[in-house]
């Protein structure tokens, strides 16, 4: 079968991340479109993805112009855009790997999920393949800390907090993100979704939740720019996610720890290290010395958003027919975490989460 031919619409912010990384997808892939409403952006984009395939690479200011030099489509846009041009592109049978969150409303996602599952993909490469874009959950460095995790050496996970911390003010810049219509919500909606996605993944069924969010220190967001929110699952371990658009300065940055029966799990992206610590562990000799109880497991120094590890996990489930990871039954659950708990938050009650991917 021919090689799969990609195009990207939306070649700004987090679009340049998606151009970053199509350098080191090309034996997958036939990069073929850059599409941006500014035009200098999308001719600046297809010179750069020009110089990594090896060949031209056509430019349009209108996504619905590009639909026939495609297979499959990065969709790279302001929130309340995802819908609309997913749709576009699902009718006509283009694979998709929209930006998250998926959709901004619940009936916008299944709306897409149902038309992605229903429509035959144009290149003739079984249905619609439809995933979100959560760079993070493709990390290798993630999914080290999964294998950990999984092998269970160092026993039971119980609790898993997640931080992310950073300064994030688009006053005199692009204004899109600072509305909640726009945006689908606040911080914990349009960032959040990345961590609550990976809590589900490490801890499985989640059962109830709170979250408590707030503008103060955001001024400029219209909803939250700050978040709390913590979760319960199924077999009793908790899962906990700090996110927040008003850092002034940072310690944490982005950091996950996972306590274990056996010790703590550490992955600080600041260092690039996953690390072990087990100096509280009573089960260790008391006369073993202290740097064997904080051990470095992992390390990496690439700092960049690595997005292509996730058009890499896309491109395969394309040429395959596999279920991607992250595809819209998967991450329409996480969505829907979130929504339940901003209802629960403003009524003053924890949230229910039982029963919320469309496959339960």
């Amino acid at each position: 079968m021919e090689r799969i031919r990609l195009g990207i619409v939306g070649c700004g912010g987090m679009g340049k991340a998606h151009l970053a990384g199509m350098s080191e997808i090309t034996d997958l892939a036939d990069i073929t479109c850059a599409c941006d409403i500014i035009e200098e952006r999308a001719r600046e984009a297809a010179k750069t993805l020009a110089e990594t395939a090896g060949h031209e690479v056509l430019v349009f200011t209108d996504y619905k112009d590009m639909v026939e030099h495609v297979d499959a489509v990065t969709l790279v846009l302001p929130h309340h855009l995802h819908y609309e041009v997913s749709m576009f592109f699902a009718r006509r049978g283009k694979h998709i790997l929209v930006e998250k969150p998926m959709c901004n409303t619940e009936e916008e996602c299944v709306n897409l999920i149902e038309a992605c599952e229903s429509t035959p993909a144009a290149d003739g490469r079984g249905h619609v393949t439809l995933m979100c874009a959560y760079p993070v959950r493709y990390w290798p460095e993630i999914i080290k800390l999964k294998e950990l995790v999984d092998s269970g050496e160092f026993g039971e996970l119980f609790n898993m907090s997640i931080w992310t911390e950073q300064y994030t003010n688009y006053t005199g810049n692009k204004e899109w993100p600072m509305r909640a219509k726009n945006l689908g919500g606040g911080q914990f909606f349009s960032h959040g979704c990345h961590y609550v996605d990976i809590l589900l993944w490490f801890l499985g069924k989640p059962v109830e939740g709170a979250h408590i969010g707030t503008n103060h220190g955001t001024p400029w967001m219209e909803r939250e720019g700050t978040s709390n929110a913590i979760m319960k699952f199924e077999n009793g371990a908790m899962g906990y996610h700090f996110g927040t658009w008003g850092a002034r300065g940072t310690e944490h940055g982005y950091c996950f720890q996972l306590h274990m029966t056996k010790g703590m799990l550490d992955y600080h992206r600041a260092s690039g290290k996953i690390v072990l610590y087990q100096n509280c562990n009573p089960d260790l000799p008391a006369e073993m010395p202290p740097e064997d109880k904080v051990r470095v497991l992992w390390e990496d120094p690439d700092r960049t958003k690595k997005t292509q590890f996730e058009t890499r996990h896309f491109l395969e489930c394309v040429k395959t027919g596999k279920r991607p990871d992250t595809d819209g039954r998967r991450s329409v659950q996480s969505l829907r975490c979130i929504w339940r708990m901003y209802d629960a938050e403003q009524k003053g009650v924890m949230a229910d989460l039982r029963g919320l991917g469309l496959d339960e």
